[in-house]
């Protein structure tokens, strides 16, 4: 029984994150290509051999590409280069576009003006490039007969319409009818 809470069978995600340095890289093979911190191609060489380069240098061996035959190591100060790697995913995750999804709550048998107040709120949600989640709550025997779910949406579509576009058709999800819209895009040019 493995001492950490993690079956044996699960892949490791925190083992293949990890970056071998120094005697891990000469535990994982006994040859690498070795490549200096200036870009000095040293060659295929062993392990041992790649490290004491590192040492001789106060630098690390770190192992680039261990999928490659045979893997490729790295003379470099690791600091800098975990530093550098971090930056870069900040950046990445800076670039990210995250997508806002507003959900809207029917009843099968909603008035007229409530449903203009909530289409207007959608419209609302819409404009500022947030995706709308209609969903219908069917409620006791309107399980029976989820036809009055899709006729609120279908309705609910058509006074949308020229303000998005639907993602996903009316879909029965359990108690509930779901629709998705995404704001409609401009045409350039």
């Amino acid at each position: 029984m493995p001492l950490n809470n993690t079956p044996p069978f699960a892949p490791n995600k925190e083992r293949e994150k990890k970056t071998l340095i120094n005697e891990q890289v000469v535990r994982f093979s006994d040859e690498v290509r070795c490549i200096g911190s200036d870009g000095n191609q040293f060659g295929v060489i062993s392990s041992r051999q790649a490290l004491q380069l590192a040492v001789d240098r106060n630098l690390e061996l770190v192992l680039i590409s261990p999928d490659a035959k045979p893997p490729v190591a790295k003379i470099m100060d690791f600091g800098k280069f975990k530093y550098e790697q971090e930056k870069r995913a900040k950046e990445a995750k800076k670039k990210q576009k995250q997508v806002e999804v507003k959900e809207i709550k029917l009843t099968a048998k909603i008035a007229q003006n409530d449903l203009n107040y909530k289409i207007k709120h959608a419209i609302d949600f819409l404009a500022e490039g947030k995706y709308v989640k209609f969903r219908v709550f069917l409620k006791g025997r309107e399980m029976s007969n989820p036809s009055v779910g899709f006729a609120v949406l279908k309705s609910t579509a058509q006074m949308v319409e020229p303000y998005a576009v639907i993602e996903k058709e009316a879909f029965l999800d359990g108690r509930f009818v779901s629709m998705h819209v995404v704001p409609k895009r401009e045409k350039k040019g």
